[in-house]
């Protein structure tokens, strides 16, 4: 059987077994909010941080890290240092505190203290807006990957495979809420640690067990030699480059604690002990995985090498695939190991669209349409319903799937860590400063909530649009356009302290106090738990 033959077999086995667990939870459910969004809060600790590290182990990080390793050595070390530290910011200030004060999603957060509806407009279209640049991640890297394992590189292919990952999440969400979607994520984390100590292990069997032979056999093969294994291949260009360092780690670290996503996670467990329990737990398995990605990366680099990753996947999406299937060797074991490798990443990449989907339909629902339904059913004396809102975000799953689908289309030969840096950047300038703030700023109001969000959101959407991202380069998405005006690839270095400072300046020109009896309110929850729901 060719390795296209066994990999197309794993895939389908995977996507069955996945709507298996779909099928099953949509017989169960009972239809409640509760139950679509937070799964009925049943999950326990180690459950939850199995599908926290699902969840956050997207393509960008089997895929995209051990490819920028693989051509740029040390430089691409950032991505697996950033997505790892970012836990801390996590662990520390964000866990328990939202978990007692939301219910399902950020802006329950935010909304707790302040006026209610143009909050949740703000915080319900940043979470959108930053869960659609993080499908596109996923979107691109499913292209690569079924362009690979078909064997060419051509636009139908990738299309099609956008297509249908599109059409699966929606599938997901729809029918199976966050129950459905935290045992595909729990199955997919299983598989994925299954699939890189494998790997790492092989690779390391290759050099003896002696990483610097590996480092050393990775310089010898870049064509770079000892610069490889040095800052500056990347990002030492000069200072633009060196900005753009900074500007990506700055967005690295502080993304994670805003990405919508990852926040809903907490609401599936019982109590906020459980809920830093299951940062614990995913921890440790994030941080497992990020150091295997270093053996990934530098293994592709020394085994494959560059030239053979570029010739596959400029960006370098393909390094890991190509990687297992030279370990394996010609025969059925490279047939196994290529085939079983790239079925991990394709679940990989169908569990994190299944949750990005799933929390940002969430935020359209919870957020958008039911703050607008609230006003109209108060002015008529009613009350909402529960149940409309859960049927609005599964057409919004819709929506979002096209939407997605489209941006994926487009953006196609870009690396998918580069991809869901710039999330990180868009979630650390817009949702980061106006969760801190209303979780410890008392003189904290409405207005500098609104913001804040859109203080920092509209200044990373455009500095996207006008960086060389988008158009002015040669790798650009629209090359034959030159609209750069921005010189970073990564807004967050301006963007970031541009959504702290508009909250800031919010607060002092508003003319409204802040609520002081409910500051305290939310206070108490955040820290004890009294009132939780």
């Amino acid at each position: 059987m060719s390795d296209q033959s066994l990999a197309l077999v794993l895939f389908s086995l995977f996507v069955a077994a996945t709507l298996a667990i779909t099928t099953w939870v949509s017989r169960n459910r009972h239809g409640s909010a509760e139950e679509f969004y937070a799964g009925g809060r049943l999950f326990s600790p180690l459950e939850n941080g199995f599908a926290i590290a699902g969840d956050y182990m997207s393509a960008a990080s089997f895929l995209g890290i051990s490819g920028l390793i693989s051509l740029f050595g040390y430089d691409g070390l950032l991505y697996s240092v950033g997505f790892l530290v970012a836990w801390l910011v996590v662990l520390f200030l964000v866990a328990e505190l939202v978990r007692n004060c939301g219910r399902f999603t950020l802006a329950d957060v935010v909304a707790a203290r302040m006026s209610e509806r143009p909050v949740r407009i703000a915080a319900g279209t940043s979470s959108v807006t930053v869960s659609v640049l993080y499908l596109v991640a996923q979107m691109v890297g499913a292209g690569s990957l079924v362009a690979l394992l078909l064997g060419g590189t051509g636009g139908a292919v990738r299309a099609w495979t956008v297509v249908g990952v599109g059409a699966l999440m929606v599938v997901y969400v729809s029918f199976g809420g966050m129950r459905a979607t935290t045992w595909i994520q729990i199955v997919k984390a299983v598989l994925l640690m299954g699939g890189a100590i494998a790997l790492t292990v092989l690779v390391l069997l290759r050099f003896h067990g002696d990483f610097n032979r590996l480092l050393l056999g990775a310089a010898e093969r870049s064509g770079h030699g000892r610069a490889f294994l040095a800052p500056g291949l990347k990002y030492g260009g000069g200072w633009t480059a060196r900005l753009d360092f900074l500007s990506l780690g700055l967005a690295l670290v502080l993304g994670t604690a805003g990405l919508p996503h990852i926040l809903s996670r907490f609401y599936t467990v019982p109590t906020a002990r459980a809920a830093r329990r299951s940062v614990v737990w995913a921890i440790g398995l994030i941080g497992g995985f990020y150091l295997m990605t270093i053996v990934l990366g530098f293994g592709a680099a020394a085994l494959v090498g560059p030239d053979e990753v570029r010739r596959s996947s400029a960006s370098g999406n393909t390094a890991v695939p190509l990687l297992a299937k030279f370990l394996g060797g010609d025969g059925m074991g490279g047939t196994i190991l290529f085939s079983f490798v790239a079925s991990v990443a394709f679940a990989t990449i169908l569990a994190v669209v299944a949750g990005i989907t799933l929390a940002s339909s969430a935020s359209v629902a919870h957020d958008l349409y039911a703050s607008l339904r609230r006003t109209r059913r108060r002015a008529h004396g009613r009350a909402a319903a529960p149940r409309s809102e859960v049927t609005v975000a599964r057409v919004a799953a819709v929506g979002i799937g096209a939407v997605a689908i489209g941006l994926g289309l487009l953006a196609q030969d870009l690396n998918v860590a580069f991809l869901v840096g710039l999330a990180f950047a868009v979630a650390a300038s817009a949702n980061l400063p106006v969760l801190l703030y209303s979780l410890f700023w008392r003189e904290f109001t409405t207005r500098g909530a609104v913001w804040s969000v859109y203080g920092g959101l509209v200044p990373a959407v455009l500095l996207v649009v006008f960086s060389p991202v988008v158009s002015g380069s040669p790798d650009s998405l629209f090359p034959g356009v030159d609209l750069q005006y921005f010189p970073l690839q990564n807004p967050g270095l301006v963007s970031i302290p541009l959504g702290f400072l508009a909250g800031w300046l919010g607060t002092v020109t508003s003319r409204e106090s802040a609520d002081e009896a409910r500051h305290a309110e939310t206070e108490v929850r955040s820290l004890t738990g009294a009132g939780a729901v």
